[in-house]
Parts: structure tokens; sequence; C-alpha cells
């Protein structure tokens, strides 16, 4: 998992409510493990037609929010049914932090686990946020470090967030990066069980 450390690019503003797991990644996309290519169906069907053309005034069809890093959203994003494609298919688009009154826990637990940081803000944060990115600046700054985030004016903002997962996030460890971080330990216990215990080496 890559570090997240401190994030500087545009924000897109995503005003919407209630965005559901199928809304971010629908159903057909969800034939794959693979993590690389996803982001050609983030938000599919808000960003295509029947016909499979773009529609122009979605944001992330916008040219002004091509690009972005930074989605701001509305309340509860990330809602409905469990799929780590969620967080998959954001970050293969670009997506490293999204921004939020709330989010759904599974899907919450699921950007920490994949490197996407998720920070919640008062409503109206959220708002001045919101409001910003749809001016003529959409430049933003997260600072995990610091848990701050800078609008486009220069407002700041202070988040929180659990120490443990702050940490993890600084060091880019998803689980098996943290367990690998015990590896001595895991190799002394094989080697005295192999020793004590033979039998169960076959």
């Amino acid at each position: 998992m890559q570090a997240f450390t401190r994030l500087d690019g545009r924000a897109a503003p995503l005003s919407l409510a209630n965005i559901d797991t199928d809304q971010i990644i629908p159903k057909q996309f969800l034939k794959t493990v693979e993590r690389e290519g996803l982001g050609k169906g983030l938000f599919f069907d808000f960003r295509f037609d029947p016909a499979g053309n773009e529609i122009a005034d979605f944001v992330l069809n916008r040219p002004e929010y091509k690009g972005s890093s930074v989605l701001i959203a509305g309340d509860n994003f990330g809602c409905g049914s469990s799929r780590e494609h969620a967080p998959w298919a954001l970050m293969d688009f670009g997506i490293l932090c999204v921004i939020s009154t709330s989010f759904a826990d599974i899907f919450n637990n699921n950007c920490f686990n994949n490197g996407l940081l998720p920070v919640v803000l008062a409503a109206d944060e959220v708002a001045v946020l919101m409001d910003e990115a749809k001016g003529g600046n959409h430049m933003v700054s997260v600072d995990l470090e610091a848990q701050t985030v800078v609008s486009p004016s220069g407002k700041t903002f202070s988040f929180q967030i659990d120490p443990v997962r702050k940490e993890k996030m600084l060091k880019g460890l998803d689980a098996i990066g943290e367990t690998l971080q015990h590896a001595t330990d895991i190799d002394v216990f094989e080697s005295k069980r192999a020793i004590g215990q033979p039998w169960l080496e076959n």
C-alpha cells in the first residue's frame, strides 16, 4: 500500500447524498479481482449515457475537473453493499481522498485498508469546500500528519482520525504489511515449532 502523507490536488464537488457502492462501481465491473482498470467503471451510470457517450455536465467529465485527486461528496458516502472494488475504482481513477460529513462503516474500513483517505468534516465545512471547488480555483491540500484540509481560498479545517489508522496510512501499511513487520518473530516461532512439533511440518 502506498503511504499517504500530504496531498495537493484538484477537488471535484459531488453534492449528491447517499451515493452507494453500486453507483460508485456498478455490479458488471465486479467480475475481476484485479485493481487496475476499474477506474473506467467509476460512477459509470453518471458518466455515460445508455449509448456509452460521456455525459458532459457530470462533474468528473468536465474539463476543469479532469485529473481530480480529491472528491468532495455528500452525506453518507459509500452506503449500500460491501465491495472493496469501490475504493479500488476511485483510486484507479486517481481519487486518493474523499471528504464528506459521513461514510458508511464498511466503505470507510475498505478505504483505510487500501490507502484511500476518508476525511470527515462538519456539514458547514464540507459546504464551504463544495462551494469553493465549484469556483475557478479547485486546488486543496490534505495533510494527514497535521490532520488538516486547506480550501482553495486558504481556509483550514481540522479533522479527527484514529491514531492507529493514521500511523498505518502514513507508513503505507495494509494488513499484510502490518503482519510483515513481525516477520522475525514469525520466523522464530516457526523454527521453534519445527523443532518441538516436527510432525506438523509434514
